[in-house]
């Protein structure tokens, strides 16, 4: 992993995106010394996203476990006006 100054990123940003694309490295970019964003080949953001997902299922099962009441789709759509 690099890390890299954002004035720097910018006057290289073509040879970052080669590095990140075609060697599958992360850079990430500072500004005045902060970590502010990071540069990661796709493949890592799919993971990333496939997680995400999952985080979301694990929370959503955990709610509905909370409760045994469930509510009607036609029951919320009137309440709503729809």
């Amino acid at each position: 992993m690099a890390n890299i100054g954002i004035t720097a990123a910018r006057s290289k940003f073509f040879d970052l995106f080669d590095r990140v694309a075609r060697n599958h490295e992360t850079v990430v970019i500072d500004r005045r010394g902060k970590d502010r964003v990071a540069m990661i080949p796709i493949a890592d953001l799919e993971r990333l996203r496939r997680l995400e997902d999952m985080e979301d299922i694990e929370a959503a099962d955990a709610a509905l476990a909370e409760s045994s009441r469930r509510i009607p789709y036609a029951e919320i759509r009137a309440d709503l006006g729809l």
